[in-house]
């Protein structure tokens, strides 16, 4: 009987530290991806794997080009025969580079990414569990057409919703607003809930995005810092406001004048939960206002998505209308079924 393959390789991040040479202070990345799945022979009894390592680097040096780097492994992977791939790599960026690679992700084949909340050599280290749970979550039939998805701590996230919402313990990853998708639940993966997802993006010509700011908006802001954004020459700024998608008198005048220089101005809530809104209220930097003023509200997506998405729609030329009309894609169909 042939067995099903699912390919696996490793970026670095905590799942792969170890303690540091005599005289040095912390855990660094030293294991490789083949140190990883030798730690959980589990995963034999389900699947054979293949490994690689793509790098050994902490998740906050990760760059656009090694994710496109990625990318291409993982596309080669699932052409070779791999029903699924999983990629682990440090957690303080998966919330990014998971939605990053979710806009490129063509395949039915799901690419599952994971990673861990303690080093490999912490009493109860959680990078086996979750490498084992993201194996089953890619070699699972039900995980096709969704896309890329965040597996920890036995929940199944989309990489549209996801978020790093503490700073350490395995139950650092959560979906504000409408839960993870499913669960791993004796080594199956069961979903209980449905992600939308429109059709890919075009993989941007260089391997490196579109410079986009996310300017966070505060009590007593006078614009000036939005200003210093326009002023340094991003292609783009995400506005995280507050609310539903408020900001003070001034800032709402300075949103005119960059989108008057022809940079797009997104706008999210800083809240953490919820969307911004379209027309609820009607004050001068209300969400109604600054949409006027040119803001593309960016729905249900937070500052950090609508950074990855905006990014990549200007790398590759699009112009207002075409990253207001993505915006109105993602930001909004939530709640449909898979796509096939």
């Amino acid at each position: 009987m042939v067995r099903e393959i699912v390919a696996i390789a490793s970026l670095g991040g905590t799942i792969t530290m170890t303690a540091s040479p005599q005289g040095s202070t912390g855990v660094r990345p030293t294991l490789n991806a083949l140190d990883l799945i030798e730690a959980v022979p589990e995963i034999s009894r389900h699947v054979d794997v293949s490994a690689e390592t793509l790098a050994t680097i902490p998740g906050a040096s990760l760059s656009v080009a090694d994710l496109l780097r990625a990318l291409a492994w993982a596309e080669e992977a699932v052409a070779a025969g791999a029903v699924g791939v999983v990629l682990i790599q440090g957690t303080d960026t998966i919330e990014e580079s998971a939605y990053l690679l979710d806009l490129y992700w063509r395949h039915e084949a799901p690419l599952v990414v994971t990673g861990a909340m303690r080093s490999a050599q912490t009493a109860g280290a959680d990078g086996p569990a979750n490498v084992l749970a993201a194996v089953q979550v890619a070699a699972c039939f039900q995980s096709r057409s969704r896309g890329v998805l965040v597996v920890m701590n036995d929940q199944i996230h989309a990489s549209s919703r996801v978020r790093k919402g503490r700073s350490s313990g395995p139950d650092a990853f959560w979906s504000p607003s409408f839960g993870p998708l499913g669960y791993v639940v004796e080594s199956q993966a069961v979903f209980g809930g449905t992600i939308s997802r429109p059709q890919a993006l075009a993989v941007p010509p260089s391997d490196a995005l579109a410079p986009v700011a996310i300017v966070e908006t505060y009590l007593g802001d006078d614009g000036a810092l939005l200003d210093l954004a326009a002023a340094a020459n991003f292609e783009g700024i995400v506005l995280d406001a507050f609310g539903v998608g408020h900001v003070a008198q001034d800032v709402a005048e300075t949103v005119s004048k960059v989108v008057a220089k022809s940079t797009p101005v997104v706008l999210t809530t800083r809240t953490g939960s919820g969307p911004t809104f379209t027309s609820t209220y009607g004050f001068i930097g209300s969400e109604t206002d600054l949409n006027r003023r040119g803001a593309i509200p960016a729905g249900w997506l937070d500052a950090r998505k609508s950074r990855i998405l905006l990014a990549a729609m200007l790398s590759v030329g699009s112009d207002i209308d075409e990253i207001s009309a993505e915006f109105q894609r993602r930001g909004t169909l939530t709640a449909a079924a898979p796509t096939d």
